[in-house]
């Protein structure tokens, strides 16, 4: 009985020191990912819209702010928030429009917001599939992603950058305003164009992924 008993000891010791490693590599990597947070002084948030059916009219807004999560190169999570108000076209009396319950109603809907469910990957390319909110109306947008590497910028600050492109239907957001020409071509098309180029800095507290 003592020889079987000595037997198992190194056994139980090897599988508690399997846990230990096991515990430490779980460890390793959820400390791996890294929160990013958007630079709007070289992030534009933008968007363009037919008019007449004869030129494209293109618009952003001013104030907005984001997170990403990256692990390593891979994008793991992203979450943004714009500001309606700070809509900007170039034309102060068609700003003051697109603020209105004609369209983003401002007033009663201040932000624009998303956030990833899940990000895929496939052959080489980046897509994420987040809830997209607008007029209070959330549904799932699918962007896809370019991004670049992480850089040292001349500050030693590190940052990476993001670029996606999307197109969405105004009318599943509630947007009301429906203007037709005599030819029945709707005086700001239906379909939208959004683009986002954006800078984002790693968080310079070291802050980690999932914590406070």
């Amino acid at each position: 009985m003592f020889t079987t008993f000595l037997s198992l000891r190194p056994i139980k010791y090897s599988i508690g020191l399997a846990g230990v490693a096991a515990t430490l590599a779980g460890n390793s990597f959820a400390n791996a990912a890294e929160t990013y947070a958007i630079d709007p002084a070289h992030t534009r948030v933008g968007f363009s819209a037919r008019h007449l059916g004869i030129s494209n009219i293109k618009g952003g807004f001013k104030e907005f702010s984001g997170k990403l999560v990256m692990d390593g190169d891979a994008l793991k999570e992203a979450t943004a928030t714009i500001q309606v108000q700070s809509i900007d076209t170039g034309v102060a009396q068609r700003d003051n429009h697109l603020r209105t319950a004609d369209f983003f109603d401002a007033t009663n809907y201040p932000t624009i917001t998303f956030k990833t469910k899940s990000v895929e990957t496939k052959d080489g390319e980046v897509v994420m599939i987040g809830d997209f909110t607008m007029r209070g109306v959330t549904k799932e947008l699918r962007l896809p992603v370019t991004l670049s590497k992480a850089i040292k910028d001349p500050w030693g600050k590190t940052r990476i950058g993001l670029e996606t492109k999307a197109k969405l239907n105004r009318k599943d957001y509630g947007f009301k305003y429906n203007a037709l020409l005599e030819t029945g071509i709707p005086a700001v098309a239906n379909e939208i164009e959004i683009e986002i180029n954006a800078e984002a800095v790693k968080d310079a507290a070291g802050k980690k992924a999932g914590t406070q």
